[in-house]
């Protein structure tokens, strides 16, 4: 029996960890109930292997009380020189309907966001992430935005 037993621990040991051979890097940061406009979330990177080319991911825990259709991001990719890479993204955040998008089967949904493809990393590098939601007619930006929880960032080997 216990012969048994470790044989099946030991197969979901390596059933569960093989599942996600191309992650490199997948770190999520609270934001509470409510991201403000002027908070950044900021990962250090590792320092990863210069000869190998990444795929890059902003991901996002969100849940019901988020009310927008899209959600537009700041993304700042800060290089070893000092130099830094900025982007402006717009993601589809929910379906015609108002459904929110994502992966999970409760109120919070997890949407994994395509942000760079076939990077490659000569050093350490530092992400910068900020919400810029703005609401349609309006210039400003919306101050304190419900229902995004968790931001991450993921970095996957390119295969």
């Amino acid at each position: 029996m216990w012969i048994k037993n470790s044989a099946l621990l030991l197969l979901l040991v390596i059933l569960f960890s093989s599942c996600d051979k191309k992650r490199v890097f997948d770190h999520y940061k609270s934001v509470g109930t409510t991201w403000h406009k002027d908070s950044i979330v900021t990962f250090n990177l590792p320092e990863l292997d210069s000869t190998k080319r990444y795929d890059l991911f902003v991901n996002l825990r969100a849940n019901n009380d988020y009310q927008y259709n899209n959600l537009f991001l700041i993304v700042a990719l800060e290089l070893p020189n000092g130099f830094t890479k900025v982007d402006t993204l717009e993601y589809q955040m929910a379906d015609p309907q108002g459904t929110l998008l994502g992966e999970g089967f409760s109120d919070i949904k997890e949407s994994k966001l395509f942000y760079k493809e076939n990077v490659r990393f000569r050093s350490k590098y530092k992400v910068h992430i900020k919400q810029a939601v703005r609401e349609n007619g309006k210039v400003p930006g919306v101050k304190a935005l419900d229902g995004i929880t968790e931001v991450g960032f993921r970095i996957e080997k390119k295969e």
